[in-house]
């Protein structure tokens, strides 16, 4: 599965950015898209997941702040960014789970995918 992702970039406090990220390639299906990031000398964390069933779930820093939207049909995962602060600065990164094609177009073997990071910088 190959990721493509796009709309980082530089914004200034309590500014607004749109991240999009679009999955193509061989798969069976996707079960959960969903964005990380990570910050210079900080671990990766969740910032926002989307599964194809059950709850929505956020990073408490983000919440009322960011809103993810799916579109299954175009296998495509969208991070809408509002309010944004410095402390947003960060590489993102847009994630799938799913399965690959099994005997028959049954799920076969689990699978999961990285896009290449885009930046987005927060100036105070």
């Amino acid at each position: 599965v190959q990721l493509q992702a796009s709309g980082g970039g530089l914004v200034q406090a309590g500014g607004s950015l749109r991240l999009s990220c679009t999955a193509s390639g061989s798969f069976h299906s996707i079960s959960t898209m969903s964005w990380y990031r990570q910050a210079p000398g900080n671990q990766r964390e969740l910032v926002a997941r989307y599964p194809t069933a059950g709850n929505i779930d956020y990073a408490a820093s983000v919440k009322d702040r960011f809103t993810i939207f799916r579109d299954s049909a175009a296998n495509t995962v969208i991070l809408s960014m509002n309010s944004l602060k410095p402390e947003d600065t960060a590489a993102y990164y847009c994630n799938v789970e799913g399965f690959h094609v099994g005997k028959g177009w049954s799920p076969g073997r689990y699978l999961t995918s990285w896009g290449h990071g885009t930046q987005v910088t927060v100036s105070s």
